[in-house]
């Protein structure tokens, strides 16, 4: 609550000559009737009506409190504040061909993709933010979603057990995780649409090429951020077995292709031979691809005078029928 006119409280400082006048009256008033002595009357039993001589005066004292209050004009606040968040829509193109087991990140390289991606997810509350996972074919693990709770126990699951089991086809197709991502995303409305794509091959096979899967994002206005992992030469000193037809265990990776990639959609490239560079990289794209959050305030002020005003004009209606009744005096 709020007073549009605080001066008024000034006001209040005339209560300290009310008082004083109040019981300086009362020692010098002439008594109507007078007496020899008034030592009988001393020895009479206290009433409520004599505890209660000088009610009416504090009742007087505290409606002109309420008149101030009053005059003061006290205000509520009405404040609505309106938040409207522009969120990014983003979709996740992972690698989860047999190569991405190479330890040269810790603990291997897709464990370490699924925990940095884990703490970006987690850093973007107001963002879509969806799940494409890709080897020799691409499928959607996770559609765009604000419920990251949801996405978040789907990325948890990812593994490269697919690619051993044959449950998908062998090789890399990037092209095929590129198209997939655009996919969800054409049909998406926010301004701001991207794809952060991470592999540690070359695209080997696949009916969609990189470059044009690339076009289709550059044509809806998507950008793509490529992130290379992986040490260049490890695969060579690596115990990981391929699987048959599978060359990304050879960890191939065509750089020329993914930067081509990252520059014709307005993104960026970037290598990530550690899982702390991993992790630098996404802080990066996180402080590049920000929300936009839009905060309006409407505030409106309640008059709030009335209340004070009604219980002053009860207050005093009490006081005069004190004075004139129960608590009269004789002039």
């Amino acid at each position: 609550m709020t007073l549009a006119n605080p001066i008024y409280l000034l006001l209040l400082l005339l209560l300290i000559p009310m008082v004083w006048w109040h019981f300086s009256r009362l020692r010098k008033h002439e008594p109507t009737i007078k007496m020899a002595t008034t030592a009988p009357f001393r020895k009479l039993p206290v009433t409520m009506k004599t505890m209660l001589v000088h009610l009416p005066f504090f009742l007087r004292m505290l409606v002109f409190i309420l008149i101030v209050i009053v005059l003061a004009r006290p205000q509520t606040r009405n404040a609505i504040s309106k938040n409207e968040q522009e969120g990014i829509d983003i979709m996740l193109a992972m690698d989860i061909s047999v190569s991405m087991l190479h330890q040269d990140l810790t603990p291997d390289r897709i464990t370490a993709a699924k925990n940095v991606a884990t703490e970006f997810i987690s850093n973007r509350p107001n963002d879509n933010i969806g799940l494409t996972l890709f080897g020799g074919e691409a499928f959607t693990q996770c559609p765009l979603t604000t419920d990251h709770a949801a996405l978040l126990s789907l990325l948890v699951r990812v593994n490269c057990n697919l690619q051993r089991q044959g449950v998908i086809a062998p090789g890399t197709a990037i092209g095929m995780g590129i198209a997939n991502a655009v996919t969800h995303l054409e049909r998406s409305h926010t301004k701001s649409k991207v794809v952060i794509l991470l592999t540690d091959g070359e695209n080997n096979t696949g009916n969609i090429s990189p470059l044009t899967a690339t076009e289709m994002a550059k044509n809806l206005g998507i950008r793509i951020y490529v992130i290379s992992v992986g040490v260049p030469g490890y695969e060579n000193q690596s115990n990981t077995e391929p699987l048959d037809n599978d060359t990304t265990a050879n960890g191939v990776n065509n750089t020329n292709t993914l930067e081509e990639i990252a520059a014709q959609t307005g993104g960026l490239y970037y290598s990530a031979q550690s899982t702390d560079e991993l992790s630098e990289i996404y802080k990066d794209i996180d402080q590049l691809e920000k929300s936009k959050l839009t905060t309006t305030n409407y505030n409106k002020r309640y008059e709030a005078y009335q209340l004070f005003g009604l219980v002053a004009l009860i207050i005093f209606t009490l006081e005069m029928l004190l004075r004139l009744t129960w608590l009269r005096r004789l002039p």
